[in-house]
């Protein structure tokens, strides 16, 4: 049981990785598009704020712990299937520089693990409907507000020289871009968080879901370290096949979505950071002209966001199925 639960551990601390690794495009993919800073720098930055964004708040590591399934009902097959599950979808998209959604991945892949090993009556079918809900509800908040919010800018700094505009918004976007990297640490890190610490639970190691002072810590270094990994694909993707950028349009992209990411995390809410940023950027470039998106990149990236769910409801389902001596 010891050995079960080092290997479990193990697992989402390489998942958490994987997530810094393939979500890393969502904070530095504007900046380094537009110039603003270099691949490494942007990188290095975005690992440092991952960290301290980490030990902002662990309200939706408690979400994550409870909100999906009955902790007292989950047994290490559970959770190691869905973490398999996760990280191999994140693995696949990354090698495909779709930028798709660790969160939706690892809920996908603690329902299906759930369903396959105890049935639909495991499911925490009212905490899921939140969930699902904000996850769905997300990207378009992040559209309405990159758009506003863009409008807005233009409205009060239109009629400056495009040089002058560019100089100054450069600046500014080193601060989004950090701020960014702040709001996917204060929320994606905590998703880890919350499986390891009902891992600990389901194990009788803790007797409640508080998430204990080391697993924040080995959450927040994890994901920084797979943050330094890059994921250029997915920076390409974001930051230069879909729309071309500016720095106005990458700091009203980058602020946009850090306001709703940030404001899910203090709420508990586990939203996708990954689709959020790129509704965001879909909502300022659609203040260009709706022609100046790439639709079609933007429909691929559509379709992975749909697949992320049923596919990793699959896999995790299968992994329980095929390896039922673990359990």
């Amino acid at each position: 049981m010891h050995e079960i639960l080092i290997l479990l551990i193990v697992l989402a601390i390489i998942f958490d990785i994987s997530n810094g690794w393939h979500d890393c495009a969502n904070a530095i993919a504007t900046v380094v598009s537009t110039r603003v800073l270099s691949p490494t720098v942007a990188v290095s930055l975005a690992a440092i704020m991952n960290i301290l964004g980490a030990f902002l708040t662990t309200a939706v590591a408690k979400t994550m712990g409870k909100g999906i399934v009955d902790p007292k009902a989950i047994t290490d097959v559970v959770i190691i299937a869905a973490l398999l599950s996760a990280f191999l979808w994140n693995l696949i998209t990354i090698l495909m520089g779709l930028p798709v959604s660790s969160s939706h991945a690892l809920i996908g892949g603690i329902i299906g693990a759930s369903v396959s090993h105890g049935g639909v009556g495991l499911l925490n079918f009212a905490g899921i409907s939140k969930i699902v809900i904000v996850l769905l509800i997300s990207p378009v908040v992040g559209f309405a507000i990159g758009y506003m919010f863009m409008k807005l800018i233009l409205y009060i700094f239109g009629r400056l020289a495009p040089g002058t505009i560019s100089k100054h918004f450069a600046r500014l976007q080193i601060l989004s871009s950090a701020m960014m990297a702040l709001g996917h640490g204060s929320n994606d890190a905590q998703k880890v968080m919350g499986i390891i610490t009902m891992a600990l639970f389901s194990a009788g190691t803790i007797q409640t879901l508080e998430v204990p002072g080391w697993v924040m810590l080995v959450s927040a270094l994890a994901m920084g370290v797979g943050t330094l990994f890059g994921g250029w694909k997915i920076i390409k993707t974001l930051g230069v096949k879909m729309l071309k950028l500016e720095p106005i349009h990458g700091f009203a992209a980058e602020t946009s979505a850090t306001l709703t990411i940030l404001t899910a995390s203090h709420l508990g809410m586990p939203v996708s950071t990954t689709h959020v940023i790129s509704s965001s950027i879909l909502g300022v470039g659609a203040t260009k002209r709706l022609s100046a998106v790439r639709w079609g990149i933007a429909g691929k990236i559509l379709m992975a966001w749909l697949l992320t769910l049923p596919v990793c409801i699959a896999l995790a389902w299968g992994i329980v199925k095929i390896f039922p001596p673990i359990k």
